[in-house]
């Protein structure tokens, strides 16, 4: 019969303490997340050192490169109807005719960019605000689309030759009332503020693109 005193008995079991168990965990758990914030921020700085300006350039070359994109900008048409008309009298007065005429017409208002140099533009570094001095509107030749002319004629009887002369002397004439109507201090006016919006918009974008995120571009013309 076997001696009890003789068993063997299993080795103590000796317990982790609760708290020192679940702060093992704790740290277990956080290392993954420390070493990716740890890249994260070593990323983040590479980017900035690689990407950080160093300097944003000069405005107002930033500008004067987007004018050399556009030699001329159209920034306003006007559609003119100009209403004319025109006598013809032959054989010593004992045929007469007439026409009235009313011909459309298109007009452009145009800036000349090409003369836009730095001398017309001003930075203001405080106020980040871009100055533009405009030269004055150029307005296009009237453009008469006689293919949609209307025409009331007036005579007897209106041979060729005098129906070729009277349309003659009313596109004439219907040409020089379009360049008056033209000149019409409403639609200069109306020209000169969309060329200002055109110009404020076309300039703003390229100086944001260079950093300049809050800059303003105030436009002015030639007096």
């Amino acid at each position: 019969m076997d001696d009890p005193s003789l068993t063997s008995s299993p080795p103590p079991r000796v317990d982790t303490p609760p708290l020192h168990r679940e702060t093992s965990l704790a740290r277990v758990s956080m290392l993954p997340w420390g070493l990716f914030l740890l890249a994260l921020a070593a990323a983040a700085f590479l980017a900035w050192k690689l990407w950080q300006p160093e300097d944003i350039g000069d405005p107002l070359a930033t500008s004067l490169v987007a004018f050399e994109k556009q030699d001329k900008l159209t920034v306003f048409s006007a559609e003119l109807a100009p209403v004319v008309s025109s006598n013809d009298s032959r054989m010593f007065g004992l045929v007469n005719a007439k026409q009235v005429a009313v011909i459309p017409a298109r007009v452009d208002y145009t800036i000349n960019l090409a003369s836009v140099g730095r001398d017309r533009l001003s930075w203001n570094v405080e106020a980040q605000t871009l100055g533009v001095r405009l030269p004055p509107l150029t307005v296009s030749r009237p453009n008469l689309d006689e293919a949609r002319a209307q025409y009331l004629r007036d005579g007897l009887w209106i041979g060729r030759d005098a129906q070729d002369k009277l349309t003659r002397d009313n596109t004439r004439l219907a040409e020089a009332q379009a360049v008056q109507q033209a000149a019409n201090p409403v639609l200069m006016n109306l020209a000169r503020q969309a060329a200002k919006e055109a110009i404020s918009q076309n300039l703003s974008i390229p100086l944001q693109v260079a950093g300049y995120t809050k800059a303003k571009v105030v436009v002015t013309f030639d007096q």
